[in-house]
């Protein structure tokens, strides 16, 4: 799936990260309104690649790999990519996570977020604010000398705290021309392991975290993953990049 050479990025491929960066967030903002009880996963698919047309750029994910849709929609117990359909009409009470992927002058950004459908649960709002702080914490920890474990330790520590588990079958990645390139950055381990980060270096950090067991189960499609346990699993990605100074959110 990766790359082994990690590339470090020239300030002129940050600038086209940054621009892909931001359709991406700007994809994402675009959809939200649409995300409400009665609306299907393929009406939020179609929007985003029409808009993502709109806008001279492309869905990185279609046909990705064989993948059938521009972007996931990963409801309630969808861990990740999950594939828009017709018949997945979203209701009151769940939780979905949208990512997104266009692809800009060559350079992807990549991000995604979970968003409430009407009102949550308190478990499902718990579940879904404590992902997004696991976010937050992982990109706290990028800076230059740091390593790649104490991303995957600050998320641990928090999720396991507040009585989550972390996914540990999917990781974060390097990203840049290419979709899926090194570094992985799990979402979970020891601090003061892994490579160290130097400036130059993009990669996504996208906590998954699951209400239940942190173990998996992909479908026969090939593509989605659910949780073992059928509880809830929720999801936030940024692609950053390693500054001189410390860290910038490109999503």
């Amino acid at each position: 799936m990766t790359t082994e050479t990690i590339e470090l990025l020239s300030s002129r491929e940050l600038d086209k990260m940054r621009q892909a960066g931001r359709l991406a967030a700007q994809l994402l903002e675009h959809l939200e309104p649409m995300v409400k009880p009665g609306v299907t996963t393929l009406e939020l698919n179609d929007e985003a690649e029409r808009w993502t047309k709109a806008h001279g750029a492309k869905s990185a994910p279609l046909g990705y790999h064989g993948f059938p849709k521009s972007i996931c929609t990963s409801v309630n117990e969808v861990v990740c990519h999950g594939i828009p359909s017709a018949k997945q009409i979203l209701k009151e009470g769940d939780i979905i996570n949208i990512d997104v992927t266009p692809l800009v002058d060559g350079y992807h950004g990549d991000t995604s977020k979970t968003f409430f459908v009407g009102t949550p649960s308190p478990k499902a709002k718990k579940l879904v604010e404590v992902t997004q702080e696991c976010l937050k914490r992982g990109i706290a920890e990028v800076k230059p000398g740091a390593r790649i474990g104490d991303i995957g330790a600050a998320i641990q520590e928090y999720a396991e705290a507040q009585g989550f588990s972390v996914v540990r079958n999917f990781t974060g990645h390097g990203v840049h021309r290419i979709f899926h390139a090194a570094p992985e950055i799990p979402h979970y381990g020891k601090r003061g392991t892994g490579k160290r980060l130097r400036p130059g270096m993009v990669f996504t950090i996208e906590p998954m975290i699951n209400e239940g067991t942190w173990e998996v189960e992909v479908l026969d499609d090939g593509w989605t993953a659910l949780t073992l346990d059928r509880k809830l699993s929720a999801q936030f990605e940024h692609t950053v990049a390693v500054t001189n100074s410390g860290v910038e959110i490109l999503t």
